[in-house]
């Protein structure tokens, strides 16, 4: 059974890292996968060749359609012959949907991974797809989401599918786990000493992560915590980044650290003692906090899409763009002795474990496609 996965782009993101993980763990027995990009392959799609999984790219620009591309899509469709044609996020989802009927694709899914991004994102071509997208839901054989907060968003637009699909994130619970190592491995590239206490923002640089928060917050942490470091790694997030770095004009940087995009994400993460997901807005199910949970870390998160779901009892939730609640909580949480911060993060992990480990996740979607 072939699946034919549509992407809007193959860049580091969420939505991508979700579907590299996923062609990682299929049962090729089964499935064959196919990956088209909208536009380049990236990082991710490179990635995803690695893995033996043909990859293509219709060459588009951001935000740019072309009849050219829809023409090379409907090409692809007609070679390759899938059974499924999956799309993931906006902009494929109407192009899977107009290319499939036309290469006679038996089944189309539509994958929806954000929750109330147009809000916050009012450009004519976001909210002109999401609009055309609520028009013709009822056409797809499925629509996933991978948070309960994306579907009552999504019903809000008028989304009306003939079918929900609720299939949240999946993280390798190898990969990603407790690590002494790691922590020891990290501090020496700092050149920070073994006992140094990271707390740490792993996510690219947009207006919805809410960097702006996270370091107002970490200023003024710092003046009852002096020995705190501050991590931050993503895309874009680099001491050359004006916008990022200007609220620390005037402020000593010794404590703050940015890193910009890593793949050792595991061991980063596994080294810090909280992970902090300061969203803003627009997050469905975050990927860090997965990821820290798993490494067993307690977390600090916003109380944005599906984050207080996600975290049960293994942390904090604060309401987004309040620096001084989320500088409280991390207070709350450097004050427990060692044993009560493991505690914490052995009940994030057991709850990984539980709900979203990837085998879980990979089995929902196999199971979706073998029963379309």
């Amino acid at each position: 059974m072939t699946i034919l996965h549509l992407s809007t782009g193959l860049n580091v993101g969420g939505a991508e890292m979700m579907l590299l993980k996923l062609l990682s763990r299929m049962d090729a027995s089964r499935f064959r996968n196919v990956v088209v990009s909208l536009i380049d392959v990236g990082e991710v799609g490179r990635r995803i060749k690695d893995l033996g999984v043909p990859v293509h790219s219709l060459g588009m620009r951001r935000g740019r359609p072309t009849l050219f591309a829809m023409i090379r899509l409907v090409r692809i469709l007609r070679a390759e012959r899938p059974s499924v044609v999956q799309s993931w996020m906006y902009h494929a989802d109407l192009l899977a949907l107009v290319a499939g009927k036309i290469a006679r694709v038996p089944r189309v899914v539509w994958n929806l991974r954000c929750s109330d991004i147009v809000q916050h994102d009012p450009s004519r071509m976001t909210t002109w797809t999401i609009a055309a997208s609520a028009k013709l839901s009822a056409y797809p054989d499925a629509v996933i989401v991978n948070s309960e907060a994306g579907r009552i968003f999504h019903l809000a637009r008028g989304y009306r599918p003939r079918r929900w699909e609720m299939i949240p994130n999946g993280f390798d619970l190898q990969r990603f786990a407790p690590s002494s190592a790691a922590r020891d491995s990290i501090r020496k590239e700092l050149g920070l000493p073994p006992e140094a206490i990271l707390i740490g923002l792993l996510a690219r640089y947009h207006p919805m992560k809410d960097h702006d928060s996270f370091l107002r917050a970490a200023i003024s942490l710092r003046k009852s915590h002096p020995t705190v470091h501050f991590v931050l790694a993503g895309r874009d997030v680099l001491t050359g980044n004006r916008e990022l770095t200007k609220v620390l004009a005037g402020e000593g940087q010794d404590n703050f650290h940015f890193l910009g995009e890593r793949k050792d994400v595991h061991d980063l993460m596994a080294s810090l003692d909280i992970l902090t997901s300061s969203s803003a807005y627009g997050e469905g199910f975050s990927n860090s906090i997965g990821e820290a949970m798993a490494c067993g870390i307690p977390c600090v998160v916003t109380d944005v899409g599906d984050s207080r779901l996600i975290l049960g009892d293994g942390g904090e939730v604060i309401p987004p763009r309040q620096p001084a609640a989320l500088e409280s909580a991390w207070t709350k949480i450097l004050g427990m002795d060692a044993h009560e911060r493991r505690e914490l993060g052995e009940k994030g992990r057991a709850r990984m474990n539980l709900e979203y480990s990837l085998d879980r996740i990979t089995q929902k979607y196999e199971n979706l496609y073998a029963n379309l």
